[in-house]
């Protein structure tokens, strides 16, 4: 990994899993090797970010986004060096470690796409994110629940899935539980350490409640792309909100409406925030696509020439911020948006700031502005472009 070798003490008002901390923390190597401080309260510590950002940022562990197509005018499924840039982008908006998500595609592109990532994976590169694997969106995805994926889905096989893993480290597959063969599926890809989501799926409450019974893991972008709720026929989104534990959710405030993000706030204990971004991410208005989808970035979303949406613009700082103004605490909200996500993905070393774990950090403003970023001690140039 591209850690870096420095040692470098930082001020300000640490967000620890014990609380606020008005202190200083010392990275080493790439880990945080010394944290140390005051107790604070939360609104303190925001106002003293306000009055004196230099000097007491906010520091909150960095970003962890489970589901990123892509960003800065790239798509992973692009293959050659669209990882970089993205991992790049996206590292300049505070997510330290990301997914990068593939689409439903021929075979054929799904592998080149997983060749040209796997080096990223096993090796970080300098200035950008983690690339900690890949979420396999597509292609095992109802032909009914499509969204903005394009009509080339296929069944799902276990040999197929672990020929995948061979090109480039899967650590979470999307599919349709209702689909021929798949319920069968999940306990041995959980078994061979795959987490499993459930979405673009068409299929009914009960079928979302035998996949979680069969060791599915979570739901991919909770309420889109599935059968919604209704009170004599709960649906998939339904299944969500009366038995996981764990649920993506896109919080850009165009795929979910406020009312519903609380509502499975209340329902679900681990939900966790992901940007679903894609190449129109942090870029101006105009034409994109989202793998082989022609997509247009307007009105702070992407959508299809239709305007049904197609994946999003948000970043994960973005994220955060709307998280507090539904009304979560600071706190609270970066739990939705780094440590959920790096817990349900199985990367104990960072997703908190404790001694020992990566040091990975979001530093912010009062007014929750990023005001810099640090992925395995190395500080990022939120400038570069």
């Amino acid at each position: 990994m591209s850690l870096s070798p420095e040692t470098v003490t930082l001020q300000g008002c640490l967000l620890t899993p014990q609380g606020w901390l008005r202190g200083a923390l010392r990275l080493h190597a790439g880990r945080i090797d010394v944290i140390d401080g005051e107790p604070i309260e939360e609104a303190a510590a925001r106002a003293l970010a306000a009055a004196q950002p230099q000097q007491w940022p906010l520091v909150l562990p960095g970003f962890v986004d489970a589901h990123v197509h892509g960003g800065g005018g790239h798509d992973v499924m692009e293959g050659g060096d669209a990882g970089r840039h993205v991992a790049h982008l996206h590292a300049r908006h505070g997510t330290t470690t990301l997914l990068a998500t593939t689409m439903t595609a021929p075979l054929s592109e799904i592998e080149a796409a997983l060749v040209a990532l796997a080096p990223l994976c096993r090796e970080r590169a300098r200035g950008g994110a983690d690339i900690a694997g890949v979420h396999l969106e597509g292609p095992y995805i109802s032909p009914e629940r499509l969204g903005a994926q394009p009509a080339a889905t296929s069944h799902a096989t276990l040999e197929g899935i672990q020929a995948l893993r061979a090109l480039a480290p899967l650590r979470l597959v999307t599919l349709a539980p209702e689909l021929p063969g798949h319920l069968e599926l999940i306990a041995p890809l959980r078994a061979s350490g795959l987490l499993v989501q459930i979405g673009h799926s068409n299929g009914r409450y009960e079928d979302g409640v035998a996949a979680l019974a069969q060791g599915a893991s979570g739901f991919t972008h909770l309420f889109n792309a599935m059968t919604g709720l209704h009170h004599r026929e709960p649906g998939m989104a339904g299944a969500a909100l009366a038995h996981a534990t764990h649920a993506e959710i896109i919080p850009d405030l165009l795929h979910v409406h406020p009312g519903a993000i609380r509502a499975a706030l209340r329902a679900i204990p681990c939900l966790y925030c992901v940007s679903d971004a894609t190449a129109g991410t942090d870029m101006p208005d105009g034409a994109y696509r989202l793998g082989s989808m022609p997509v247009i970035k307007c009105q702070g979303g992407v959508r299809l020439a239709d305007g049904r949406l197609a994946g999003s613009a948000l970043t994960m700082d973005q994220a955060l911020g709307n998280l507090v103004s539904l009304g979560l605490t600071l706190a609270e909200a970066s739990r939705r948006v780094a440590t959920i996500a790096a817990d349900y993905l199985g990367l104990a070393d960072r997703g908190c700031l404790e001694r020992g774990r990566r040091a990975d950090l979001a530093l912010l403003d009062g007014v929750l502005q990023l005001r810099g970023v640090f992925v395995e001690g190395e500080r990022i140039d939120l400038a570069a472009g």
